[in-house]
């Protein structure tokens, strides 16, 4: 049977480029468009007040990684506009009385316009200019201390930040990782839920029933094809994580292909259960991308927290496979954990393979009817 399925792959071309080629374009697309850092955000400045202390207060933003001033307007007509035409995501208006009220002792207002359509990069935003604005009301508050004979002063906490196992804080690090379990899990289920029903389809499961060959051997027989191309898959991904996107590969790459093969053996069950039960292509494919896209995208940690989803939703995630796959990609890759870490998400993912492959096995029975 597993024979006869790798031949059928290999005269059908399009089976075989679905099967490779569409995950590694998919990795490609994704790894390199979906991006959650926010660098060099376009800022749009009114500055009402052209002295030294303003021009350095600018400097402070030009010079951050984090900010890119793209246009100088001349009255909030232009900043609005600015904003409007999305040419700037941030606004930065500098009062005239700035310099005076600095010099006099008094705090000076700026105001800050953030364009919260994309609420995400806007709250990061936001937090980017408080720190370069705070830095800055920092060093203007010790020079006139100091100029007053305050002697030298020095700040009473020094915090020192380190972030461990992604020290550059890319997005790229993490997404990669994921976007391997996500792809997988949706590919695998969708080429076999195409298997069982093309037999009943193409009138050729008769012909399997009336062959000695049993139940659970002919399941077996047509899962065995894809699981090899699936570790393919796997494979061709892990590279490319490793070599095109430069995520580091810290702990043991035999323990992701171990973990993998399970995880693989349960997503390949759940699109050959759909094809035993619909015996039709197009509605088994389409149940496919449903059980298996969404989940995958939505409720394995992948794309958003699952501490923050709401209390529901959080017990529903223990139900997605994905997210026991996510985490350990994520936990091999950067922080390099071994199997004595992963126990639980291991046991998981063996509960759930083996699961899914008896009710299939339970479901597929030789009958014409």
């Amino acid at each position: 049977m597993a024979r006869k399925e790798f031949l059928h792959i290999l005269r059908d071309p399009r089976s075989l480029l679905m099967a490779i080629a569409i995950p590694l374009l998919q990795l490609t697309l994704f790894g390199y468009a979906l991006t959650l850092d926010v660098d060099k955000v376009p800022l749009v400045v009114w500055n009402q007040n052209d002295t030294q202390a303003t021009r350095e207060l600018l400097s402070r933003f030009q010079g951050s990684r984090y900010f890119s001033i793209r246009e100088y307007a001349a009255s909030y007509r232009e900043v609005e506009q600015a904003i409007d035409a999305s040419q700037a995501l941030v606004a930065l208006i500098v009062p005239a009385e700035f310099t005076r009220k600095i010099e006099a002792g008094r705090t000076a207002s700026l105001q800050l316009i953030v364009d919260g359509s994309d609420s995400n990069t806007a709250t990061l935003a936001m937090g980017y200019a408080e720190v370069v604005v705070q830095n800055y009301s920092q060093e203007v508050l010790i020079r006139k201390i100091q100029r007053r004979g305050g002697g030298q002063l020095q700040q009473p906490l020094d915090l020192r930040p380190r972030a461990w196992f992604n020290a550059d804080m890319e997005s790229k690090n993490f997404i990669i990782p994921g976007l391997i379990a996500v792809i997988m899990n949706v590919i695998a289920a969708l080429l076999t839920s195409l298997t069982v029903a093309r037999e009943w389809e193409m009138g050729t499961m008769e012909q399997l029933i009336s062959t000695p060959v049993k139940a659970n051997e002919l399941v077996l027989g047509k899962l065995l094809p894809y699981f090899a191309i699936g570790m393919l898959d796997v494979l061709l991904a892990v590279l490319m994580g490793k070599y095109l996107f430069q995520v580091p590969l810290r702990g043991n790459a035999a323990l992701i292909f171990a973990l993998a093969a399970i995880f693989l053996v349960g997503v390949l069950s759940v699109g050959m259960l759909l094809s035993i039960v619909t015996r039709n292509q197009l509605l088994s494919s389409q149940g496919a991308m449903i059980v298996s896209y969404l989940p995958a995208l939505l409720l394995s940690g992948y794309m958003f927290a699952i501490h923050n989803m709401p209390p529901t939703l959080q017990m529903v995630t223990y139900l997605v496979p994905t997210r026991y796959f996510v985490k350990s990609l994520k936990s091999i890759f950067l922080k390099g954990l071994g199997l004595e870490f992963l126990i639980l998400e291991v046991g998981l993912l063996l509960v759930f393979g083996g699961a899914i492959f008896f009710l299939a096995n339970i479901k597929f029975k030789k009958k014409l009817v």
